[in-house]
C-alpha cells in the first residue's frame, strides 16, 4: 500500500466522532512501536517528522524507515511535517515525499498568515499534498516551538471562515487549552479545555476537521519511573485524556502525541539501565523502551482517540 493523505481519514473521522492519532518519529524503534500497535488495533495512523527529527534522522532514513513500516504492516499511513515554519522547509517535504504538511504561520499578523499559509498551499495541492494551518498559539516548548504564556492566544472563532476561505487548507490546528512539551500545568493548576471555542469553530465550519496540538497527558506513572531511576523531572500535569477524548468526538479529527512517547521511552530506558547497570548493548534497553511505546500507542488508539478497527 502506497502513502496516503489525510483527506479520508479525516473525512470518516468527523463521521465517525474519533479522531485519528498523529505520532511524531525519531528513529526506528519509535516508529515500529507505533506501527505495530496500529496494525494489533487496525486503526489508521498518521506519523509526523518535525525539523528537529529530520534534521536528527535525516529525511531520507525516515522515509525509507516509514516505507519498511508500510510493507511490515499494510497500514495506510500519512506523513506529516509537524510545525513547517517556512515555504522552503515544506517545500523540501512535499518534494521528498511526505503526503501532508502543516505550515504554522500562527507567529505571524493574520495577513502574513494568510498569505504564507495559502503559498504553501498552492505548491501542495498542484503535488497532491494535503495542507494544516494554524490560527492561535499554543504556549509550551517542544523541538523548534518556544511560546511563552504572555505569547500565547486562543483561536479567535470570528477568523476561521475566513482563513480557510482565503488560504485554502485542508484542516485547521486550533488554541483551545492544550499545551507544547511535558511541562503543561503545575500540580494545582486545572487544565480546562475551552470546548465553547471548538463548538463555535465547528459552527462556522460544518465538517471541516479541526486538529489539537500538545495533547500529551504527561502519563504520572512514566515521570515516576523516570524519577525512581535517576531522573529529576519536576512534577507536571498534561491534558486529561477524558478531556480528549470528547474533543475527539467533536469536530477534532487528529490529535497530536509527542511527548508522552518520549517519555515512554526515557522512563523505560532509565529502568533498565538501573536494573542492569553492566549492560551495553544498545538492542537489550530498545527491545523495552519499544514494547513500552507499543502499549502507549495502543491505550492512545483505543481509550484516548476511538481509532481502532477504523483502518
Amino acid at each position: 500500500m502506497p502513502l496516503v493523505t489525510s483527506t479520508e481519514m479525516f473525512k470518516k473521522a468527523y463521521e465517525g466522532g474519533y479522531a485519528i492519532g498523529a505520532f511524531n518519529v525519531n528513529n526506528m524503534e519509535i516508529i515500529q512501536g507505533i506501527t505495530e500497535a496500529a496494525m494489533e488495533e487496525n486503526a489508521p495512523l498518521i506519523l509526523q517528522v518535525s525539523s528537529g527529527a529530520r534534521n536528527y534522522a535525516k529525511h531520507v532514513y525516515l522515509m525509507k524507515l516509514i516505507e519498511a513500516a508500510i510493507e511490515d504492516t499494510g497500514l495506510p499511513i500519512c506523513v506529516h511535517l509537524d510545525h513547517g515554519d517556512t515555504f522552503e522547509l515544506c517545500k523540501s517535504c512535499i518534494d521528498g515525499g511526505f503526503t501532508s504538511v502543516m505550515i504554522d504561520g500562527s507567529h505571524h499578523s493574520f495577513e502574513d498568515n494568510i498569505a504564507l499559509t495559502k503559498q504553501v498551499v498552492d505548491y501542495a495541492h498542484a503535488k497532491g499534498v494535503v495542507v494544516e494551518g494554524e490560527l492561535g498559539r499554543l504556549a509550551g516548548i517542544e523541538d523548534a516551538v518556544n511560546v511563552s504564556a504572555a505569547d500565547a492566544s486562543y483561536t479567535d472563532p470570528a477568523q476561521v471562515e475566513e482563513f480557510v476561505t482565503r488560504t485554502g487548507v485542508d484542516s485547521l490546528a486550533i488554541a483551545i487549552g492544550t499545551s507544547h512539551g511535558a511541562y503543561k500545568f503545575k500540580p494545582g493548576q486545572k487544565p480546562q479545555l475551552r470546548f465553547d471555542i471548538l463548538e463555535e469553530v465547528s459552527k462556522r465550519l460544518p465538517g471541516f476537521p479541526i486538529v489539537l496540538h500538545g495533547a500529551s497527558s504527561v502519563i504520572p506513572e512514566y515521570v515516576k519511573i523516570i524519577n525512581e531511576n535517576g531522573g529529576k523531572m519536576p512534577d507536571a500535569i498534561g491534558i486529561p485524556e477524558d478531556m480528549l477524548r470528547k474533543a475527539a468526538s467533536m469536530a477534532v479529527c487528529k490529535i497530536n502525541i509527542d511527548s508522552d512517547l518520549r517519555l515512554a521511552m526515557t522512563a523505560s530506558i532509565r529502568q533498565y539501565f538501573n536494573e542492569h547497570p553492566d549492560h551495553f548493548d544498545p538492542r537489550q534497553y530498545l527491545k523495552p523502551a519499544r514494547a513500552n511505546i507499543k502499549s502507549l500507542v495502543k491505550h492512545k488508539i483505543v481509550d484516548v482517540l476511538g481509532c481502532n478497527g477504523k483502518a
